[in-house]
């Protein structure tokens, strides 16, 4: 994940390629325009088989949506809320209501839900419609705490 100013200056098809020197099949690059991705980058994009992931809230509109989803080549981002990530213990109606409305688009792209997942009820929440949950803060202070060798008990705990 990152800004595209750098990629630009580094060269957006040199940079490409070096992701998939690399290993790095996947980018969020939050500041890209959706339409200036598609038509000026999507053809580098591929042809470097690296995937440009992009980001969805509530306040999409369904238009803007169908259109990502036409484009994508790997799955939606989900952004849950306008929050900061990890702190939820439980989503709203707003939440809910939004990954009902995106569950009945049936997209093709598949959906992944992120921010505010941090416990067992939120990663319910979010795969009840989406295929998956990513989760970061929570994980981390859980690292933090308990030590790299806790990710089985981490996991075993979000489930």
């Amino acid at each position: 994940m990152g800004y595209f100013n750098p990629m630009m200056q580094y060269g957006v098809e040199e940079f490409c390629r070096k992701c998939a020197e690399i290993g790095i099949d996947g980018l969020i690059i939050p500041d890209l325009p959706v339409k200036e991705y598609h038509k000026n980058y999507k053809a580098i994009f591929e042809k470097y088989n690296v995937i440009n992931v992009f980001l969805i809230t509530p306040q999409t509109s369904n238009e803007r949506i169908c259109f990502i989803d036409k484009i994508s080549s790997g799955f939606i981002y989900m952004v849950s809320s306008a929050s900061v990530t990890g702190s939820k213990t439980t989503f709203g109606n707003v939440q809910n209501e939004y990954f009902k409305r995106i569950d009945t688009m049936k997209l093709k792209a598949p959906q992944i839900v992120g921010f505010g997942i941090s416990n067992s009820e939120t990663f319910k929440q979010a795969t009840k419609y989406a295929k998956g949950a990513i989760i970061g803060s929570a994980f981390v202070k859980y690292l933090a705490e308990k030590g790299i060798n806790s990710i089985n008990e981490f996991v075993t705990k979000i489930r």
